[in-house]
């Protein structure tokens, strides 16, 4: 029994099936029902957007009026802002036209042929602005789209202000919009005008102007700031000194150019330099150079404004005039040699010698006098020389230079004997050599100079080789760099045209290191 009951209970009568359904659509008709006090609020809405609309386009129109008349004034500044807004204004009247044209066709879809935007009749009509604006019936909706986002672009981007141009670009978005619960997005034009009553819909359009008008008048309001700016409406004006070169060559011309900030092309200010007045309109102000140092100058600058007051900035500055220079330096192939002192020019063309530093790796650098010793230590490395130099009060680093480092070379060994004026000459072997100035040299000196180095290196030791009738070799040990009393004694003994070997030569360098070098073959004269 208790199975049939309740498989009565789960069965509906049909006349019980029909006053559920007949629930369901009651319900859903009060939910598509809008009262009429709604539909009246919105009618007061667009009452009072249309009058907003009528006061911004009203104080527009004062705004295009000043640019007007500052173009009569002086149309050489003002037709390039002037051309500007009328393009503003223009492309603002089209876009604000359409819409009004839009409006017009939903409330005559609503009412008829006879429709007046003024006086609407079926405020509740749902579906007149979706018939005009949206597909299938009416593709109306994207079109205003496109056109808002053409115009939005346009006038953002003549507005400096981030702030104003973020409220411009939010008012008139034109973004999807997603409602509460649902999971798609809608495009603008069907969150605007779908389902919408036709009331709702012209009050939506009159606000979407009121955005296009406020937009139109922070741009007019933009351009009669830029006018301004240029008429020394700002909370900050200084004088500024241009000049071509702080440093100039000594017998050149010093040149700057003396401006102020925001300067008025169709006013030019007048310039005191050092309490005279330049004898041109454009604040160039040149100066002879005839000696070298530091030179200060200073003086003000007048400027009329347009109510007829004088403005006044003072400035200074300076310039310095050196020495015509000239630096030609022999890198020797950009390598340094270790253990000696490298001799570098350093210049900056323009700078004087005293704004010069400079630094290296793998060594030290030190200025002596008018140029720089650099004294590298690791052989087989590289060293970096790195340059900065002091320019209008700041120290900027004005290029790098890299070099080899090597190890000396073996010197030569030579003899050293006074040629017949009295000077020192070197005797290095492979020709005749008289017995005389042999023993009047005392010794054997070695030496690098060649073409790039003249580095004297001193004798430790060394070995002359005689040989016999029978051709054996006789060797004799040197006193230090000097000759022996043994050597002197073989050297007295040697017929003309006989020769000897100085070998076993030991030397040291500014290096530190010993060296064995090449030997050296004595012919007798």
């Amino acid at each position: 029994m208790a199975t049939a009951r309740n498989q009565t209970v789960g069965r509906m009568s049909p006349r019980q099936k029909m006053i559920n359904l007949m629930y369901i659509v009651l319900t859903a008709m009060l939910a598509l029902n809008v009262s009429n006090d709604v539909l009246n609020g919105f009618s007061q809405v667009e009452d009072g957007l249309s009058r907003s609309n009528r006061t911004i386009t009203a104080r527009n129109q004062a705004l295009m009026a000043q640019l007007i008349a500052f173009n009569n004034e002086n149309p050489q500044k003002g037709k390039f802002w002037l051309d500007i807004a009328n393009e503003v204004h223009a492309r603002t009247d089209s876009l604000y036209n359409y819409i009004d044209t839009l409006k017009l066709h939903i409330v005559r879809e609503a009412d008829g042929p006879e429709g007046d935007v003024r006086n609407i009749h079926a405020k509740d009509n749902l579906d007149a602005a979706a018939n005009i604006m949206l597909p299938p019936t009416g593709n109306q909706g994207k079109a205003l789209r496109m056109k808002i986002d053409a115009y939005r672009a346009f006038v953002a981007g003549k507005i400096d202000d981030p702030d104003k141009k973020a409220n411009i670009e939010q008012a008139l978005s034109t973004q999807p919009f997603s409602s509460r619960g649902e999971m798609s997005q809608k495009s603008w034009e069907e969150s605007m005008f779908e389902n919408m009553p036709c009331v709702a819909a012209i009050t939506l359009l009159s606000k979407l102007q009121n955005d296009i008008r406020y937009a139109e008048g922070e741009v007019l309001n933009q351009l009669l700031v830029n006018i301004d700016l240029g008429d020394l409406r700002v909370n900050l004006v200084n004088a500024f000194v241009v000049p071509q070169s702080r440093v100039v060559m000594r017998g050149t011309k010093y040149s700057a150019n003396i401006v102020l900030a925001a300067v008025d092309t169709t006013q030019r200010p007048i310039v005191y330099v050092n309490g005279q007045r330049l004898n041109n309109d454009h604040g160039l102000y040149e100066v002879g150079t005839g000696s070298s140092g530091t030179f200060d100058y200073k003086g003000w600058i007048e400027v009329v404004g347009r109510d007829g007051s004088i403005t006044k900035r003072e400035f200074q500055s300076s310039y310095t005039v050196i020495d015509p220079l000239a630096t030609v330096s022999a890198t020797m192939m950009n390598v340094f040699y270790a253990g000696i002192d490298n001799p570098v020019s350093i210049a900056v063309p323009g700078v004087p010698e005293g704004s010069i530093s400079a630094s290296m790796t793998n060594g030290s650098l030190v200025k002596s006098g008018d140029h720089w010793v650099a004294h590298p230590t690791q052989v087989g490395a590289t060293c970096e020389i790195t340059v900065t130099a002091e320019m209008d009060g700041q120290r900027t680093n004005v290029g790098s230079t890299s070099f080899r480092v090597r190890k000396l070379p073996d010197p030569m060994p030579f003899i050293t004997y006074k040629g017949t004026d009295g000077s020192p000459s070197r005797y290095k072997g492979g020709r005749g050599f008289s017995t005389a100035l042999l023993l009047a040299a005392g010794g054997v000196d070695a030496a690098i100079d060649d073409d790039l180095l003249n580095i004297d290196y001193r004798v430790l030791s060394f070995e002359t080789v005689f040989f016999d009738q029978m051709g054996n070799a006789i060797p004799e040990v040197s006193n230090g760099s000097r000759f022996s009393e043994r050597q002197i004694s073989k050297f007295k003994q040697l017929a003309r045209g006989k020769r000897f070997f100085i070998t076993r030569i030991k030397a040291t360098g500014p290096d530190g290191i010993t060296r064995d070098i090449a030997p050296m073959e004595v012919i007798v004269n």
